[in-house]
């Protein structure tokens, strides 16, 4: 029992430092720009496979440089309740099982940006339930610990918008040869349809699938709240 006692103290003092790793980041984030993030590394990786030169796409830019229109974009396609919860959406969590059920399939996830967020910073995109247990946590202390507007600003630089190419303002110049703070409705509303799948919609930029989705986006974003 002594043995047994030490080795679960040792793996709580492990588990503890685990997570003051990640608490050590994100109070670094408040007023420090990630330089990089888990999925772009993993991304990096990927493409470096095919091609030892490669490199990814991004510029960091802050907050008041990003379109409002974008901004609003995002939060009514992503999680249009970004500013009332505290980082969970337990209705859209509900909504999104319900509809998985009907369909006999994964059709919709429900994440907040909070949650996309604590996963593109730190973590991979297994869905294992050990994942989305750390990535609960890390959620937790991004709502703590950050403003709103920061954890939307940290979102609109490293999400990840095409093959390789992350943030708002490499998106902007890689589709429309513009800065992120001249987006218009429109655009913008383009750009945030691709967000669930960036790599295949990129693919589709041109199709009535996405174009629908696009109008249906842009027709929200008048009532999307941002911070």
């Amino acid at each position: 029992m002594r043995t047994l006692r030490r080795v679960l103290a040792a793996l709580l003092v492990a588990l503890l430092a685990y997570q003051g790793w990640f608490l050590g980041h994100v109070l670094w984030w408040r007023y420090n720009d990630p330089g990089t993030t888990r999925f772009m590394e993993i991304r990096l990786d990927e493409l470096r496979a095919a091609d030892r030169r490669a490199r990814i796409a991004h510029r960091w830019v802050p907050y008041e440089r990003i379109s409002i229109h974008l901004k609003r974009a995002v939060v009514a396609a992503e999680d249009d309740r970004f500013v009332e919860h505290e980082g969970f959406d337990w209705e859209a969590m509900q909504k999104a099982i319900e509809k998985n059920r009907r369909k006999g399939r994964m059709v919709a996830g429900g994440s907040t940006i909070s949650q996309q967020l604590a996963k593109n910073l730190f973590l991979s995109p297994a869905k294992t339930p050990w994942r989305k247990a750390q990535e609960a946590v890390i959620t937790l202390m991004l709502e703590t610990i950050l403003t709103k507007r920061r954890i939307l600003e940290i979102y609109l630089n490293v999400v990840e918008w095409g093959d390789g190419v992350f943030g708002a303002e490499a998106a902007a110049r890689h589709y429309y040869g513009i800065p992120a703070e001249r987006l218009a409705q429109d655009q913008a509303a383009r750009l945030a349809v691709l967000l669930p799948s960036p790599r295949r919609y990129a693919r589709m930029t041109g199709s009535a699938f996405l174009a629908r989705h696009a109008a249906s986006i842009a027709g929200r974003m008048r009532n999307s709240e941002v911070p």
